[in-house]
């Protein structure tokens, strides 16, 4: 720690003795703050970044170790070091058991002085990085769970930007995708940082028989109809002050998409039975169908559309993201090895090769149960290309897909080359090709159809 970064706070009631004590810490390199008296170091300690107090044990009004007690309040990582006078280290010693760091005996010695501020700012620092690193330490590890999110693809990217921008926001966000990219835990990135206390609640609708979806999302009272012979709390109400993900959006019925649109328009619902509830939630639903094209059709309620998208973000299939595939591979290797109780596989590079070129329609799903099947029949420690499933060992490796144009070609002309290529590349997808061309999904939506 630089000399540079050191703030020390030097308290005494002799303004001669705060002149002295400032010159020494000054020509060492020290950013010097005096007080007076406690309550002034306190509101110093308030308004700035304090390594060490310094201060005076026999203080008027408000003493030295009265000061290393309300520090623990306003300041509680701050090191405090005691000046004391002869007859007063049982006090000092009193002061320390307080939270105290050292004390230094008058007459002060400057070398001894400004050694043991050093110190005491070493310890803060210490003190510091130690807590951060631990910050971090729980992050990671919250972060690398069986359902992490793994990657740093540009397509992945993306994805987290806008995630991380929505996140803070009470706007309602609809997460796009192929079955198997991780819609739920782009919901759940969102849900983590929202800064939110309630909790995240996920409901699957497309695993939810179609009678019982009304009474899981609502609740019902007792007797509200045949078979309910006790009340029932709905998701609605578990995810108050928190996050309500509704996986498969797109298989509500006509009748629950009424109930759900009045939700999110007045804020309030009725349980089967019950009265007007108030609703408190931020809700993200999550699809892998095009629910513009269900509008069209008349599936799907146009106005809840609406309601439902206003931010989308697409999680893109793995196909799109080919650089994390070794760094999902290696996650799940050290997953599946852990509770197989083995040492981690490392993959040749013939099997890596075959991961990477593989398309996975399964998406990062198929790629989890294809490493969780190698890791149980791999004989060594190896993750060879026979460990893989036979559509994965028979993938070819991809041809560059980059495209090139004449010099002279018209800006228009390969705008309107570069659009349809990357649709065809997302398969029609145009929320996806807006994501990976940067535009607006309007946009591709405008250009599009002045070329038919």
């Amino acid at each position: 720690m630089s000399t540079t970064e050191i703030t020390v706070v030097i308290v005494d009631d002799e303004e001669s003795n705060l002149v002295s004590l400032r010159k020494i810490f000054q020509k060492e390199g020290l950013r010097a703050l005096t007080a007076g008296s406690a309550r002034e170091a306190l509101d110093l300690c308030r308004q700035h970044r304090v390594d060490v107090v310094l201060t005076d044990l026999m203080m008027p009004q408000m003493s030295g170790i009265d000061l290393v007690k309300a520090l623990r309040t306003v300041a509680p990582d701050t090191e405090v070091v005691l000046m004391t006078a002869y007859g007063t280290i049982e006090t000092a010693v009193e002061a320390m058991r307080e939270g105290a760091y050292d004390f230094v005996e008058k007459p002060l010695k400057r070398l001894n002085i400004v050694k043991t501020v050093r110190k005491a700012a070493e310890r803060h620092a210490l003190v510091a990085e130690n807590r951060t690193l631990k910050k971090e330490l729980t992050a990671l590890r919250r972060s690398s769970g069986p359902r992490a999110l793994v990657g740093s693809s540009p397509a992945l990217r993306r994805a987290l930007d806008i995630a991380s921008q929505a996140a803070p926001s009470t706007a309602t966000v609809l997460v796009l995708g192929e079955s198997g990219t991780g819609k739920e835990l782009l919901a759940r990135h969102i849900h983590d940082r929202s800064g939110v206390s309630g909790a995240f609640v996920g409901v699957n609708l497309a695993a939810l028989p179609e009678t019982i979806v009304e009474s899981e999302l609502f609740g019902h009272e007792r007797g509200s109809f045949t078979g309910a012979v006790t009340r029932r709390e709905g998701r609605i109400a578990q995810a108050a002050g928190g996050t309500l993900f509704l996986d498969e959006i797109g298989e509500l019925s006509p009748a629950v998409q009424v109930k759900l649109l009045r939700v999110l328009q007045e804020g309030e619902y009725e349980p089967l039975g019950g009265r007007t509830t108030k609703a408190s939630f931020r809700l993200i639903a999550a699809t892998n169908r095009d629910l513009r094209a269900a509008v069209e059709a008349g599936e799907f309620r146009e106005d809840l559309y609406y309601r439902l998208n206003v931010i989308a973000v697409t999680s893109p299939p793995l196909r799109d993201r080919r650089d994390d595939i070794p760094l999902l591979a290696d996650h799940f290797l050290a997953l599946y090895a852990r509770k197989n109780a083995r040492e981690p596989l490392v993959p040749s590079r013939a099997a890596l090769d075959k991961l990477v070129a593989y398309d996975w329609p399964g998406n990062v799903r198929e790629l989890e149960n294809a490493i969780e099947r190698a890791v149980v029949l791999a004989k060594g420690e190896t993750l060879e290309l026979e460990d893989l499933p036979e559509a994965v060992g028979r993938a070819e490796r991809r041809t560059d897909e980059s495209m090139s144009f004449p010099l002279g070609t018209p800006l228009a002309e390969i705008e309107r080359r570069v659009l349809h290529r990357t649709l065809e590349h997302t398969a029609g997808d145009k929320q996806l090709a807006a994501q990976l061309l940067g535009i607006s999904a309007r946009t591709i939506y405008r250009k599009v159809g002045t070329d038919q």
